[in-house]
C-alpha cells in the first residue's frame, strides 16, 4: 500500500498583478498582468509534494491535506486544484460563516521578485478540536508537514499528534512570524525549514552571508528544533544536524528566473517527498532545491510546481 505524507495548511486563492516594479506607498502603477490561481502555503506544499512524488512502486506516495475552506468560487478552485494532482481532500472541512481566503501577489516582473498580502479566511478558523477527525491519517503518515497560515495552537496540535505518534515532523515557518515562536513549538520539529526572512526574524541576527546565516540557524537549532535547514534562495540551502558540520546545497539553475514566489513551497513539498521515501538527509535537501529551482522559471504558485520526471531529470543533469 501507498504510504501517505499528511499536509496541514492553508488554501488561498492567488490574486497575482505583475508591473514593471513594486509600487511604494500612495503610487497607483499601471500592471502588465494580472491572474487568478491557486494558492496557500499548506496547498502549495501538497501540490508539490504530490507532483514530486512517485505514483506507484514500492516508494508510492498519497498526499493527503487537512484545512477548511467555504462552499464558494475560491474554494471550488481547491477542490478542482486537489482533484487535478490526486490529492487526498477527504479530510478538508467546510465553513459556512467564513469565505475562502486570499493573497494579493504583487510582482516586479524585471526582477522577479515580490510582495504579498494574505487574508487566510475560512482556513484560519480551524481550531486544535477540529483536528480529532484527521487523529488515524496524522498517526499513521509517513511524514507530517505544516506552516504559519494557521493559528498557532492548531499548528501545536498537529505536530503534538504527530510527534507522539512517532511520525517525523516538518515546521516551515512561515509566513515570517511577528513575534518569537514559542520554544515547545520549535521543539516539535524534527525538521525546521525557515528562509533568510524568516530566521533573521526569528534569531534577531543577519543572514547576509552563509556564515551568518550558519550562526542563525545554529541559534534556531539550540532553541530545540532537532534539524534545521534554511532556505538561502539562489545560493541553495544550509543544512544544520545535531551530529555533524554545516553544509551547503548548492541552488539548480534551470533556466532563467521568471518568479520566485512559491520557491520555498516547492521545496519543503519536495523535501517532505523525498523524507517519507526514505533518502538521506542530503539527498532529500537536493531534492527540493531541484524542484524549487525548476518552479522559479515558471509563473505562478501550484501551477509552477514541476513533476517527478522533471525534477528526476535535472538531478540527473
Amino acid at each position: 500500500m501507498p504510504r501517505t505524507l499528511l499536509v496541514l495548511g492553508s488554501f488561498v486563492a492567488d490574486v497575482a498583478f505583475r508591473a514593471t516594479h513594486l509600487p511604494s506607498w500612495g503610487e497607483t502603477l499601471m500592471g502588465t498582468s494580472f491572474a487568478l490561481g491557486p494558492g496557500g502555503k499548506g496547498s502549495n506544499q501538497a501540490v508539490a509534494a504530490a507532483r514530486s512524488a512517485r505514483r506507484e512502486g514500492p516508494h508510492a506516495l498519497i498526499v493527503q491535506f487537512v484545512s477548511r475552506l467555504a462552499d464558494d468560487p475560491f474554494g471550488q478552485l481547491a477542490r478542482d486544484l486537489w482533484a487535478a494532482d490526486a490529492i487526498d481532500a477527504s479530510l478538508v472541512t467546510t465553513s459556512t460563516t467564513t469565505p475562502t481566503g486570499a493573497a494579493a501577489i504583487l510582482i516586479d516582473q524585471v526582477r522577479g521578485e515580490n510582495a504579498i498580502i494574505v487574508v487566510p479566511g475560512a482556513c484560519f478558523t480551524l481550531t486544535p478540536e477540529d483536528l480529532e477527525p484527521a487523529t488515524q491519517a496524522i498517526q499513521s503518515a509517513a511524514v507530517f508537514l505544516t506552516q504559519l497560515e494557521l493559528p498557532l495552537d492548531t499548528v501545536h496540535r498537529g505536530l503534538t499528534m504527530a510527534r507522539a505518534a512517532g511520525v517525523p515532523t516538518i515546521l516551515n515557518p512561515a509566513p515570517a512570524p511577528a513575534t518569537p515562536l514559542p520554544a515547545d513549538l520549535i521543539a516539535l520539529a524534527d525538521y525546521f525549514i525557515p528562509n533568510e526572512t524568516e530566521a533573521a526574524l526569528l534569531t534577531g541576527l543577519p543572514v547576509d552571508t552563509v556564515e551568518q546565516a550558519t550562526a542563525a540557524a545554529e541559534a534556531v537549532r539550540t532553541a530545540g528544533a532537532r534539524n534545521v535547514i534554511l532556505t538561502l534562495g539562489a545560493r541553495g540551502a544550509l543544512v544544520l544536524t545535531r551530529d555533524a558540520a554545516p553544509v551547503l546545497i548548492p541552488a539548480f539553475n534551470a533556466g532563467p528566473v521568471l518568479e520566485t514566489t512559491g520557491a520555498g513551497d516547492a521545496f519543503c513539498g519536495a523535501f517532505a517527498t523525498a523524507l517519507a521515501e526514505g533518502q538521506p538527509l542530503l539527498d532529500c535537501v537536493r531534492f527540493g532545491c531541484a524542484t524549487a529551482g525548476i518552479s522559479v522559471t515558471r509563473p505562478g504558485t501550484a501551477p509552477s510546481m514541476p513533476t517527478r520526471p522533471e525534477i528526476d531529470a535535472l538531478l540527473r543533469a
